[in-house]
């Protein structure tokens, strides 16, 4: 599916913006201010702002209502409770209505003003912009070099690899929407599924600054499995490596027996039994634990996908009045 109309190209065009909160009252003031004032005069760019309350326990869902009677650009989707960014990316997308779709954080690290490229760029033709950051100056050490080996490592091992640099921040034909929204798992890693899903693609760059206001959700170990739930989901070379594994295993095990037969032909000493005995068992041990859990993330996967669960539940949406 193409653009079919040059009209749309060169004319209005819908813009929707998706944006998943939990937990984020002390940003969304600031996050409407600075869209309003970007497209204050963007009079070719009809915008809706879909926010997706992700079970919030504090006054995020209040203060959207309040911010909706005054600004009919807001609507709102309030799940059920709280299903993790993920999913809530996916309600969003599922629900916004626009000829262009673009995920964004609340917390300003992703600059509404790189949406005006964006959409300069899906006028020349290209289904899909990324957001592409020059630099993760604003990241800590740790998360940036943590960054560095996923992207390394699952592009490696992948057969679909995630452009490096980029997160969620991208926009999106609306026939890029519609094949995601047609794709029917329910453990979903997004960042996965918009680079398997192709279409004529491009990118526009851009310094991250720090958040405005707010703490980041994603501590060392949610992202620890994040990256776990992004591997396991494009790739199964991590159930392959097992039969490489074991096959060597065997072959040095193999070799060291035909060490010891020798050795105690040729000297007639026999090698001490305990240490090397315990050294194997252990070792063997550990691998064998090792590739079980392995096979334990997959299957799980697995079973998590055969009960056909929704991704997400919603509680209610908050349609603008009129």
């Amino acid at each position: 599916m193409t653009h079919q109309h040059g009209t749309q190209l060169a004319g209005h065009v819908a813009l929707s913006l998706v944006v998943p909160v939990f937990n984020e009252a002390a940003t969304i003031d600031l996050f409407i201010a600075r869209i309003t004032d970007v497209f204050r005069d963007e009079a070719l760019v009809g915008l809706e702002m879909v926010f997706v309350n992700d079970g919030s326990t504090d006054a995020t869902l209040d203060l959207l209502l309040e911010r909706q009677k005054a600004d009919p650009r807001v609507r709102i989707v309030d799940l059920s409770r709280n299903f993790g960014k993920e999913a809530a990316l996916t309600a969003g997308l599922q629900t916004a209505t626009g000829q262009v779709v673009v995920p964004i954080d609340v917390d300003l690290q992703d600059p509404p003003e790189v949406i005006l490229q964006m959409i300069a760029r899906w006028r020349e033709g290209y289904e899909v912009v990324l957001g592409h950051r020059v630099s993760r100056r604003s990241d800590s050490w740790a998360k940036q070099t943590s960054a560095n080996w996923f992207y390394r490592l699952h592009n490696k091992i992948s057969d679909q690899p995630l452009p490096k640099d980029v997160g969620d921040f991208r926009l999106m034909d609306r026939c890029v929407v519609d094949a995601l929204q047609s794709l029917p798992e329910s453990r979903r890693f997004m960042k996965g599924l918009f680079a398997w899903v192709g279409f004529r693609t491009t990118h526009v760059d851009y310094e991250r600054p720090e958040r405005v206001a707010g703490e980041s959700k994603f501590n060392g170990w949610r992202l620890w499995n994040f990256a776990l739930e992004g591997i396991t989901s494009f790739s199964t070379d991590p159930l392959k490596v097992w039969t490489y594994l074991g096959l060597f295993v065997s072959l040095v095990s193999f070799a060291f027996a035909i060490f010891i037969v020798v050795r105690t032909l040729f000297t007639g000493i026999d090698v001490p039994g305990y240490a090397s005995l315990m050294v194997a068992v252990t070792f063997l041990g550990g691998l064998q634990l090792i590739g079980i859990g392995v096979l334990g993330e997959y299957l799980g996967r697995t079973y998590i996908e055969s009960k056909r669960r929704p991704v997400y539940l919603v509680r209610r949406v908050y349609d603008p009045k009129g």
